[in-house]
């Protein structure tokens, strides 16, 4: 597959990955490798990853727990620590190998150690090929809610390497299929319609639909870097999908939701929200509602659960001004940026939600 160029850097796909990765390191000069992985990524991934890297560099290898409860600055200050004691210097480099977890944390890690450090991120999840891939996003959680410490810095190149994905369980697939979902719902009709039928996909057709994917990011991105207006559309699902994740994941009596489970409910509620501004059509909207619903379970929510959810939207980091903001779909393939929504409607979506 071909290499995109993104700002400041380039992803790879499958075998140009490592040769990419053999040839930096050779060039590089670095004096120590540190590859940040999770418990997950050590037994599945790296003993095939160490088999491509090819170096004489010294390697350490950092490992922390897995799960979203982890990715947090006290995680963090143990990976500052280790690399403090295993000898890193400004010419050390960071890989990080895991999905969306590590290469957020780690490149929050790498941004901020010694004042910043190379690093490379290589995505081992559906989720973090389609998402964290793109858009030098790098941060973590405080406490329960989502990504509101972190800073904006690109890494020196991404490598997607899709054999990954066959040691993925079936749920964390359809948790970044929810991403590649939404490219299309706000960027590309075509693109999207071609999740009505999945039990056809082969894994050509399915590499294809990655690459085009992460096309489609990296061209909002390339456009608005700092988002400042384009890129706020890739947050349509997220207003009411962070919210709804946050509070599963604080709540000891909810069974906690992957992000992409999250961000589907996310994207039918804020669907809904579309429907009702007059930005969709009955049709579209059933259409999205249909498509996302073959796909994910519905999940439960009380009037409490919902009264909770509303009350954390105050914490999202994309609110202005204290008004909470959302990027409402005007028709699928399209997007309607800095809408704000009254509480009573988000009320009558999760309803409709529940019916």
């Amino acid at each position: 597959m071909q290499t995109i160029q993104a700002n400041g850097y380039s992803i790879y796909f499958n075998e140009n990955c490592y040769t990419f990765l053999s040839e930096t390191l050779y060039k590089g000069a670095y004096s120590k490798i540190f590859i940040v992985v999770d418990s997950e990524t050590a037994n599945y991934c790296m003993p095939d990853f160490l088999a491509n890297l090819a170096t004489e560099i010294p390697i350490e290898i950092i490992e922390f727990e897995a799960g979203e409860v982890y990715k947090n600055i006290e995680t963090c200050t143990q990976i500052w620590q280790a690399l403090t004691e295993l000898g890193a210097d400004r010419k050390s480099i960071i890989i990080n190998v895991g999905g969306g977890v590590v290469t957020d944390l780690g490149g929050f890690v790498a941004c901020t150690y010694k004042r910043g450090i190379d690093f490379i991120n290589v995505p081992t999840t559906l989720l973090a090929m389609v998402d964290a891939s793109v858009g030098g996003k790098n941060g973590v959680d405080l406490g329960n809610l989502k990504n509101q410490v972190g800073v904006i810095q690109n890494p020196i190149a991404v490598l997607i390497d899709t054999h990954y994905l066959e040691t993925l369980p079936q749920s964390q697939m359809r948790s970044g299929l929810a991403e590649m979902l939404k490219h299309g719902l706000i960027q590309d009709r075509a693109y999207w319609t071609k999740f009505g039928n999945l039990s056809s996909l082969n894994t050509d057709d399915l590499n294809e639909l990655i690459h085009q994917s992460v096309r489609i990011k990296n061209n909002v991105v390339t456009q608005d870097p700092t988002e400042k207006g384009l890129r706020k559309a890739l947050n349509f699902g997220h207003t009411l999908g962070h919210a709804i994740e946050s509070y599963f994941l604080e709540n000891e009596n909810k069974e906690t939701l992957l992000h992409g489970e999250a961000i589907a409910i996310g994207m039918i509620l804020e669907s809904y929200l579309s429907l009702e501004k007059e930005l969709l059509t009955e049709n579209e909207y059933q259409e999205i509602k249909s498509v996302i619903a073959d796909i994910y379970p519905a999940v439960p929510f009380t009037e409490k659960d919902i009264e909770n959810c509303i009350d954390l939207l105050i914490h999202d980091k994309k609110n202005e001004f204290g008004k909470v903001k959302f990027a409402l779909l005007n028709g699928i393939g399209a997007v309607k940026i800095d809408e704000e929504i009254e509480n009573d409607l988000i009320y009558k979506a999760f309803d409709d939600y529940k019916n």
